[in-house]
């Protein structure tokens, strides 16, 4: 097995343990952030590789063919960190559109391996999004919904970078009478 199979391994792993802890479903928006220059043990930012996105891109792929999930890459900052997403996507979360194409260099690796291989990609301004994995630490915390649930993942690192998940659930609300649970099921509400 190559360096490579091994990272989409790891970032299949990532993304179904992250979907079943979140409960995601169908149609759920995963934001991911992920440095390629990170996984190759160097400074973010600095040795960006396709060979690298290809593989993560892979492995989140077949987590999402399975899941149902979209999946919403975000770029670096030189593009304000927006992100890439199926133009259906824009549209069904009434996201606002922001114009670039992301290259290596502007956008990052990911972003731009993810944008030439959707179906009709697009750049998203900001999304709130159910859940996120961050592959070295690109921070994108700015891009979820507001009660995050931190995940520590089975795989903790991929390459050199360290991984890190959450996912969202509602806001409790209410004070000390509030209930959180139906009386007759297990479930939140």
């Amino acid at each position: 097995m190559s360096e490579f199979d091994a990272y989409a391994g790891q970032a299949e792993t990532v993304a179904r343990e992250l979907a079943s802890a979140g409960n995601l479903r169908a149609g759920q928006l995963v934001v991911i952030g992920a440095s390629t220059s990170e996984v190759l043990g160097r400074h973010i930012g600095t040795s960006g590789t396709e060979e690298v996105a290809a593989a993560l891109y892979t492995g989140l792929a077949r987590a999402q063919a399975d899941i149902g999930f979209h999946l919403a890459f975000q770029c670096c900052e030189h593009l304000n960190r927006a992100l890439v997403v199926e133009r259906a996507v824009l549209g069904a979360y009434g996201l606002d559109e922001v114009s670039a194409v992301p290259v290596a260099k502007a956008g990052g690796s990911m972003a731009a391996y993810a944008f030439r291989r959707m179906a009709d990609p697009c750049l998203a301004e900001t999304i709130q999004a159910h859940a996120g994995i961050d592959i070295g630490e690109t921070l994108i915390g700015m891009h979820l919904r507001r009660v995050a649930v931190p995940l520590r993942p089975s795989v903790r690192q991929i390459g050199a970078a360290r991984v890190t998940a959450a996912y969202t659930r509602p806001k409790l609300i209410g004070g000390e009478r509030a209930v959180y649970r139906r009386p007759d099921a297990d479930a939140c509400v």
